[in-house]
């Protein structure tokens, strides 16, 4: 990551791709086990470890809370889904039809997040010509 606070809404954005990246990775490992009995969902939520970031810090304005934001915390953890909740008489909790749906909800995110790291860097290199 870059180290200077010009760059910190580029490492946020950095961070939230992996987050997605990874959210992927979980989803597309849910529709694989999705027949497998006992089995229980797993998850991620990047946007309430973002979101309590940010509130956490005392700033006004987005882009000032933005340059605020702790990269150290934003490590959003894998949590299982409703482990105690079975709709199959298997005991799985996966739903294939909401995994898919998901997983091309979080590839349409992931296609933003990019988008908005190579704008940001389209903009930094206007600056300089």
């Amino acid at each position: 990551m870059l180290s200077t606070d010009a760059f910190n809404y580029v490492n946020v954005l950095n961070k939230a791709a992996d987050a997605s990246w990874q959210r992927e990775n979980i989803l597309t490992n849910n529709i694989a086990n999705v027949d497998t009995p006992g089995y229980k969902r797993r998850d991620l939520d990047f946007e309430s470890t973002l979101k309590n970031e940010l509130l956490g810090s005392q700033q006004k304005s987005l882009d000032a809370t933005v340059s605020q934001v702790d990269l150290d915390n934003l490590e959003p953890a894998v949590y299982t889904d409703l482990t105690n909740y079975s709709y199959r008489l298997d005991g799985s909790n996966v739903d294939i039809d909401t995994e898919e749906v998901e997983f091309a909800s979080e590839q349409i995110r992931y296609q933003g997040i990019t988008a908005a790291i190579n704008n940001e860097f389209n903009r930094m290199r206007a600056v300089l010509k």
